[in-house]
């Protein structure tokens, strides 16, 4: 089994899906100042030995760069999924006792290219409708399946200012995704959703946070890297994300890849 399965590896591409990390990069409002090295131990001459050493210091919000939330990130009135309420001795100053990121096994299996854009980036906030996402299902759509969303703005992480206002999935494009029973979404924006404007059924903003996380229990990817995957026409692959085992937190960056 392991010989095939490693030369089956060995024969495939690998997608890297994770965007560049560094201070001023692109971050939403309720996680600033994001991503942050500090360079603490430094090389310099007067070492007692030839060998020397260097580490630093990362400071960061669990939602910076590309990243992935936990259950406990979104709430519906004070209510996690699972009808959890944070006021149970759930929620902590350490974290939370249900639901936190090291609860979310790590994430293998059939991956989904929905590639809204195409060779054109779609409009600044414009709302992906579910008739979108279907006419972007070049390859079908299945229970458990891993879809990531290509609005065209992973090709502007340079430019913060431009992709903060990228597209993202409506309301209505977030319903679709469930009730085809998706396993885990993504979409290289920073918040899936438009960012900004309230569902005027739902009443509040960011309702796919609502919907997938709190009343659905999927879990979200943001800011992930699709160009190189969609230039490649890749439509299915293995998707594999690993988030990081730190107890309590809300979300974990991750390096996400796609094998075809």
């Amino acid at each position: 089994m392991i010989p095939v399965l490693l030369e089956a590896v060995e024969a495939a591409r690998i997608f890297d899906l994770e965007q560049l990390r560094y201070a001023g990069a692109p971050s939403h409002p309720a996680h600033t100042p994001g991503f942050n090295y500090f360079l603490h131990r430094h090389h310099a001459r007067g070492a007692p030995e030839a060998r020397t050493g260097a580490s630093g210091i990362i400071v960061t919000p669990e939602h910076s760069g590309t990243h992935i939330d936990a259950l406990a990130h979104q709430a519906e009135n004070l209510t996690l999924y699972g009808g959890v309420h944070v006021d149970e001795g759930v929620q902590t100053s350490a974290g939370f006792k249900k639901l936190g990121i090291e609860t979310m096994a790590p994430l293998v299996s059939r991956g989904v290219l929905l590639d809204v854009a195409g060779e054109r980036r779609l409009d600044p906030e414009y709302a992906i409708t579910a008739a979108d996402l279907e006419r972007a299902e070049r390859a079908e759509v299945r229970a458990g399946d891993a879809v990531l969303v290509r609005t065209g703005y992973g090709a502007l992480w340079s430019k913060p200012d431009e992709y903060l206002r990228a597209a993202g999935v409506s309301a209505a494009g977030s319903r679709w995704l469930i009730d085809k029973k998706v396993g885990a979404v993504g979409a290289d924006n920073m918040a899936f959703d438009v960012m900004g404007p309230a569902d005027p059924e739902l009443k509040v903003t960011l309702p796919g946070h609502l919907l997938l996380l709190v009343r659905s229990g999927i879990p979200i990817i943001e800011n992930v890297n699709l160009e190189e995957l969609a230039a490649a026409g890749v439509e299915e692959f293995l998707f594999v994300c690993l988030p990081l085992k730190m107890r309590g937190a809300t979300g974990s960056p991750v390096r996400p890849i796609a094998i075809a």
